[in-house]
């Protein structure tokens, strides 16, 4: 593997550790800030937000633009976003450089991903892209324990300050390592969204959005729900992270490997699991033990999900999926947004702690429901028992494996 994908990958492990750290540092910005658990809250959901609105537009901007700069100039709106939230004065200022440095996430990884693919022989391909996307997983295991660890006992201003010292390596490796590369000729970007009028795709990116906020529901909090309801020490939300990264980096591997061989049973059997497990953690939260196991249960089912969801994306996208796949990569975060919310509102409303362990439960359950709605369709709009694969992306085209 080319050293270029270190780069992409110290990258990812930058952009992964800033979108999760603040979950484990929501009490202490409320605190300094003084503001809400719940208002604390918006710092997750505009995060979110900005993945979404990003991931589209800076990959359309990105289509004029040498992958290669793209990627340096991504990279250099994290680091200024990071920046800012870091010196940030006022709670409103936090949220804005929180916003800026989303805009990076998305087109990052979409743009990425059809880099490390073009950086090795086609037989290798996944091999490279998923190294890249190991950089957000070892984030969730390393950098957002070590970040809320830092945040905790030195001040959360220190991580974010840090996360841009990351940003910085990796935009220094991207311009050492990443060869430039041509730009694709014959792609247009109304061949990208023609993707978009597929029904198969845009039931892929409702699952996504509903699947993967079941999981943010519960996590968004779970910094308040483990020290008020558990009975754990403020510290011992730094380990609480690591078991939910560990279980993020086995339910990654699981869901790529049966990806390819059974992608919807792998989807029915991580949603309903997922859906049950966050119904069953109002109940675990009360016991520190089984809280800790379910924590560990909730991010290996929740990103299990993800290989199959975005290569289904990634299958129905038609020969030109570099769009697809960002905006899917913002339907993770549209998630994000929709259930940090929505487990807010719950919160305000006095339900407890443990009240968006429901609300999770709830969007793993409907995101279950449109899987099963998206096989039956298929099954009907596929004649005679062909599958699935006569849609696929074409063996010279990359795909992509998200975090």
């Amino acid at each position: 593997m080319p050293l270029a994908l270190l780069a992409l990958a110290i990258g990812a492990f930058g952009i992964g550790t800033t979108e999760f750290v603040i979950m484990g540092l929501l009490p202490e910005v409320a605190g300094d800030f003084g503001v809400s658990i719940p208002t604390a809250g918006l710092l997750v959901t505009g995060y979110a937000l900005g993945v979404v609105i990003g991931a589209p537009l800076m990959t359309v901007l990105g289509t004029r633009i040498p992958r290669k700069r793209m990627l340096m100039l991504l990279m250099g709106l994290f680091i200024a976003g990071n920046l800012l939230s870091a010196l940030a004065p006022a709670f409103a200022i936090m949220v804005i450089g929180r916003v800026i440095a989303s805009l990076a996430h998305g087109a990052f990884f979409g743009i990425g991903s059809v880099v490390a693919a073009e950086l090795v022989a086609p037989q290798k391909k996944a091999g490279a892209i998923a190294m890249m996307f190991t950089g957000l997983t070892v984030a969730n295991v390393i950098g957002v324990p070590l970040g809320t660890l830092i945040g905790q006992h030195v001040g959360w201003r220190v991580t974010f300050a840090v996360v841009a010292g990351l940003g910085v390596i990796g935009l220094t490796g991207i311009a050492k390592l990443v060869p430039e590369l041509p730009r694709p000729e014959g792609v247009h970007l109304r061949h990208e969204l023609a993707a978009f009028k597929n029904a198969q795709v845009l039931l892929a990116m409702a699952m996504t959005v509903l699947g993967f906020g079941g999981v943010f529901a519960a996590v968004t909090y779970i910094a308040p729900m483990m020290t008020h309801v558990a009975g754990f020490a403020d510290g011992s939300v730094t380990w609480l992270l690591v078991l939910f990264g560990l279980g993020m980096v086995g339910g990654n591997l699981v869901g790529g490997r049966f990806a390819d061989r059974a992608l919807m049973p792998m989807l029915y059997i991580s949603l309903g699991a997922l859906a049950v497990v966050l119904a069953l953690f109002t109940l675990t939260a009360h016991n520190k033990i089984a809280a800790a196991v379910t924590i560990a249960l909730i991010g290996a089912l929740g990103f299990a999900t993800v290989p199959p969801l975005q290569k289904r994306v990634l299958d129905h996208a038609h020969g030109a999926p570099t769009l697809a796949s960002a905006v899917n990569i913002g339907a993770f975060n549209l998630g994000n947004a929709l259930s940090a919310w929505l487990g807010g509102l719950v919160i305000s409303a006095g339900l407890g702690y443990t009240a968006p362990n429901w609300v999770g439960a709830a969007l793993a359950a409907a995101a279950l429901v449109l899987a099963v709605l998206s096989a039956a369709l298929e099954r009907r709009e596929t004649p005679h028992g062909a599958t699935a694969a006569a849609f696929a992306v074409p063996a010279d085209r990359p795909t992509a494996v998200h975090h």
